[in-house]
């Protein structure tokens, strides 16, 4: 984008000009000539040092890296959840919500300036070699690693191949090395289970586009056994987000009326309510969600919606708390940005940023016996561990609006290696401590119901 300095135009004004249209968007011709006296003075510093690290630098740099990394660290610098993509990075995020992925199946985040891992995805090649939450990721091959883009793009490759990471570990006094074979990642996002006749249970594993289909098919499925439904336990534990829109879709399959989302941004354009409406298909049995640490984002806004209008009892512990929503712009030559645009509430008015979803009822996960010791230590981190994160604050309603096709670009998920998979079965259920709890509230509610 930075022409040597034989062009007539100064390579530094080049820069300077790309810089301002990359951050306020080309179409934005009248925000260059508003621009004040101190968004000038600051683009002369950093044409300044561009003319610098151009003539004095011991080595030679690429002036498009130099403008790539300036822009990240711009948006990154907001708030730990907006970022620039690469077109590369671009594709594969748009592949994210309607693909599949080859990778090893991890959820990543940056935490005190280190890739550390949200959660393994079960039945991943990373979580049957033992991977596990609060994991930090050093090294990907020899290559040290501390930026989140790098690693992924290293940890990514084609099925069957070989990838090594060094990771550091709490409780272990020496990093450990992994040696882990890529794989497909299961792209489904909703698996089921009939834990015992009239007793369902569903497991979203993150938000895609075909989420709230898929989790239709499940509910048709358990309903058409020999007892109908009678209880359901919907599983939205290590849920790392996904798609706005699917969220609200899956919120709305369990209300008949009332709001499941108000988001608040600086512009009226993204401050909007939406609300659940009928659909013939009306489902009376009760409910309880499970959340956990490290249910995030979209699974807060289905767990927020239904524990505010009575719906469903929260079982578990407090979630994460990422109450902000992030749009995904399209930019020229193939870039995109990931823009924090709105924090959004529950229909009581509630905001969770940095705070979580308050289960109705704490119950915390028993460890497996076969649980390393540092398994068993280690506490997963939340949105408020996260340099730069949001505070929390309070918002008015916006105006109604239903879920329309653009949300579908407003992705508020974690940064992460691989979508989540797993299949659930009713033996592995039943040594679920949390599961089965949230079964026996169900078959209880019935008992005393009827007398």
């Amino acid at each position: 984008m930075v022409r040597k300095s034989s062009f007539p135009m100064k390579p530094i004004l080049l820069v300077g000009i790309a810089i301002l249209f990359w951050a306020i968007g080309a179409g934005s011709y009248h925000g260059l000539f508003a621009a004040d006296r101190e968004t000038y003075k600051g683009l002369k510093l950093f044409s300044e040092v561009i003319e610098l690290v151009e003539k004095n630098y011991i080595d030679d740099v690429e002036a498009k890296k130099m403008i790539e990394d300036a822009i990240q660290g711009l948006v990154q610098g907001l708030d730990p959840h907006s970022s620039l993509l690469t077109p590369d990075e671009f594709k594969e995020m748009q592949i994210d919500t309607k693909g599949e992925f080859t990778g090893i199946g991890i959820h990543i985040s940056m935490r005190d300036e280190l890739i550390t891992v949200v959660a393994p995805i079960e039945g991943t090649p990373a979580h049957r070699i033992g991977v596990i939450s609060g994991d930090r990721i050093i090294k990907v091959y020899d290559t040290p690693v501390k930026d989140l883009r790098e690693a992924v793009k290293l940890i990514r490759g084609p099925k069957g191949t070989e990838v090594i990471i060094t990771i550091i570990r709490n409780g272990e006094p020496d990093p450990i090395d992994l040696e882990i074979t890529r794989d497909v990642i299961p792209i489904e996002s909703v698996h089921s289970a009939e834990l015992q006749p009239g007793y369902g249970y569903v497991r979203i594993t993150n938000f895609r586009e075909n989420t709230t289909r898929d989790l239709q098919g499940a509910l048709k499925k358990l309903d058409s056994q020999t007892t109908p439904l009678k209880g359901l336990i919907l599983d939205l534990r290590n849920n790392p987000g996904g798609l706005l829109s699917q969220a609200i879709d899956v919120s709305d399959q369990f209300l008949e009326e009332g709001l499941i989302l108000s988001i608040k941004g600086r512009l009226d354009s993204n401050t909007r309510e939406f609300k659940a409406g009928k659909d013939g298909h009306e489902k009376p049995y009760p409910m309880v969600i499970l959340i956990n640490e490290g249910s995030a984002s979209a699974s807060e806004i289905v767990a927020g919606a239904l524990q505010d209008q009575k719906r469903a009892l929260i079982l578990g512990t407090t979630s994460f708390g990422k109450g902000s929503v992030q749009n995904l712009e399209r930019l020229m030559e193939g870039y995109g940005l990931k823009l924090t645009i709105a924090r959004y509430y529950t229909p009581s008015g509630r905001s969770i940023q940095a705070k979580g979803i308050q289960p109705d009822i704490v119950v915390t996960e028993v460890s497996l016996p076969e649980a390393t010791d540092a398994q068993k230590k280690q506490r997963q981190f939340k949105e408020k561990d996260l340099k730069n994160h949001l505070d929390a604050e309070s918002g008015k309603p916006g105006k109604k609006e239903k879920a329309s096709a653009e949300d579908e670009e407003k992705t508020d998920k974690k940064p992460i290696d691989a979508p989540q998979g797993g299949p659930a079965t009713p033996e592995k259920l039943r040594t679920d401590n949390q599961v089965m709890r949230a079964l026996e509230i169900l078959i209880g509610y019935n008992l005393f119901s009827k007398s």
